[in-house]
């Protein structure tokens, strides 16, 4: 309300005003979905013992890859919360495919993350569930890759056992929730800032031209997705302003967003080594694109 005075002056123009109205139009709207979310993986974090989900998990590698990829639909949380809980599942015994195909799922197809794609998406039905069977689809890919690969003992690094310290729940529910929310907030004001300015400034027939290319335009919007690293609670609120894209594409880039972008691979070099990361992240958005393609083929 005070910068209104400030920059009236600055939004006479009508490209100005186009690019303030998307911005603020797909901020506003996918922050509700961003604060619930926060929300709920910070009580996650405070209140459920990561014990709990080794437990539920079987002992067999290759059938705990897919029932941990299914636990993702039960379990709200955004990729920045992920990395943490997957390090404390192998901390408890968690085979490292399992704690993947969780790392993988979670942030992409809990209920949050679905909702908000309904809202985005608007009377397309088929939008969400190609986004949570593709999403699906990938964590166990990946999962069980591993598996077959040799499980990559040699340059995965175990993260260290983090013991739990004398703060209370609430503090720690306090404290998540206040990171989480100034972390990933800060990244969705970048992302709708992003897709205002490629809306406005990038010129008309040169979007046309990519996004008349599938191949061409599900790369660009996968590497997009990598670079703007939006929130996964607030990524299909973006991906619904680039209407020059096909749903395919648009598809690709609310697939790899939650699992592979810039602060994923910072944290996930952090957690488990620079030598995972190296190999992980090609990986994923790889198997990702391929499979936006097939089930954008299929479903949209």
């Amino acid at each position: 309300m005070f910068g209104r005075r400030l920059f009236n002056a600055w939004f006479t123009d009508d490209g100005i005003r186009t690019w303030a109205t998307m911005f603020v139009g797909v901020t506003v709207q996918a922050l509700p979905f961003l604060v619930l979310g926060v929300l709920l993986s910070a009580a996650l974090t405070a209140f459920v013992p990561a014990s709990f989900f080794a437990k539920a998990l079987p002992k067999h590698p290759a059938l705990a890859v897919p029932v941990a990829s299914a636990s993702g639909v039960v379990l709200p949380g955004c990729e920045c919360a992920s990395v943490p809980v997957s390090a404390a599942l192998m901390n408890r015994g968690v085979t490292p495919a399992a704690a993947i195909a969780f790392l993988l799922s979670a942030p992409a197809i809990n209920p949050i993350v679905l909702a908000s794609t309904a809202v985005a998406f608007p009377g397309q039905p088929k939008v969400v569930v190609a986004r949570a069977v593709t999403s699906l689809a990938v964590s166990m890919i990946l999962g069980w890759l591993w598996l077959l690969t040799g499980k990559g003992g040699s340059w995965l690094k175990m993260p260290k056992n983090r013991h739990a310290h004398d703060d209370g729940k609430f503090e720690v529910f306090r404290s998540a929730m206040l990171h989480d929310f100034l972390h990933a907030g800060g990244f969705l004001v970048v992302g709708a800032a992003a897709a205002a300015t490629l809306n406005v400034v990038v010129p008309r027939a040169w979007l046309d031209h990519v996004a008349g290319n599938l191949l061409l335009s599900v790369l660009i919007l996968g590497l997009l997705a990598v670079l703007l690293a939006i929130c996964s609670e607030a990524d299909a609120f973006v991906a619904a302003s680039l209407t020059q894209f096909s749903l395919t594409a648009r598809l690709a880039f609310m697939v790899v967003g939650p699992i592979v972008d810039v602060k994923l691979i910072a944290l996930q070099t952090g957690t488990f080594g620079p030598k995972f990361a190296v190999r992980f992240a090609p990986a994923t958005f790889v198997v990702a694109l391929l499979a936006s393609l097939l089930v954008g083929w299929w479903l949209l």
